[in-house]
């Protein structure tokens, strides 16, 4: 009860903030993108702590990354992403940890593209003609998907989805999270069937965030369990820490913005 609290009480007071910068947009919405990368960022570091990730390089390369997104596109936003590599690398040639180049690296460049293009993505996506009304689908159609994934799995699941990565997640509560996700994308999307995504490209970028967003959410699991933990921290009380939250978008964005920019 008191955890089914605190997410209510989570959700209540950060999806009206979430989605009033959404609307907004531009650089109102950036800055939501970065304060919440910077979190997610610090709380991948804690995460890998074992690998000795060179955080300041992660932290540039995401930041430069989001950056590149707002002003320039697609090619600037994987130049800025990309600065986390020679920067990495410098900051070995002078780190005291004993960890392997491959590791230290590896891991602060990997974050860096995970959070920093996955948001990135989310704000070319919200920067496309009609792209409002896109990113609200996305964000409405992942946060559907996600909740009835949950409930489905919690009151039917009998069918492990990956017993290995996370136990907890289901086929059965996959299969409810999929038509909640294709619905909700739908229903957003419906009034401008005319002008913008017919019902058909409507419905087919529901089944790519519904396939997308579980991926992303698997990742992190596979992260988690490779750690050692539940969660990635405590900072959104029942839900976890903000990647807990954020992982599905991150594999969601990328994936709908190129749907969307196929179907327009």
């Amino acid at each position: 009860m008191t955890n089914a609290l605190s997410r209510l009480l989570v959700a209540a007071a950060g999806i009206p903030v979430v989605l009033g910068l959404l609307y907004l947009g531009g650089w109102w919405l950036f800055a939501l993108a970065a304060l919440i990368g910077l979190v997610a960022l610090h709380e991948f570091w804690l995460l890998a702590r074992p690998l000795s990730p060179l955080s300041p390089a992660g932290y540039i390369g995401a930041v430069l990354a989001l950056v590149g997104a707002e002003l320039g596109g697609v090619p600037w936003m994987l130049g800025g992403v990309l600065t986390a590599f020679p920067l990495a690398f410098a900051l070995k040639g002078i780190s005291a940890s004993r960890q392997v180049p491959t590791a230290s690296i590896s891991a602060t460049v990997m974050a860096a593209l995970w959070v920093g293009c996955g948001l990135g993505f989310f704000l070319l996506l919200r920067d496309l003609d009609r792209g409002r009304l896109a990113a609200f689908a996305v964000l409405l159609a992942v946060w559907a998907g996600d909740t009835l994934a949950y409930l489905g799995g919690r009151l039917l699941g009998r069918h492990r989805m990956a017993p290995n990565t996370s136990p907890g997640k289901t086929w059965e509560g996959f299969v409810f999270g999929t038509a909640a996700t294709i619905f909700v994308a739908f229903v957003t999307l419906y009034n401008d069937r005319h002008t913008y995504l017919s019902i058909g490209q409507a419905v087919g970028l529901g089944a790519v965030i519904a396939v997308a967003a579980p991926l992303g959410d698997l990742f992190e699991s596979m992260l988690k369990r490779d750690a050692g933990v539940k969660d990635t921290g405590h900072l959104l009380g029942g839900h976890g820490g903000m990647l807990d939250r954020l992982d599905a978008v991150l594999f969601a964005a990328p994936a709908a913005y190129f749907t969307v920019v196929v179907l327009t």
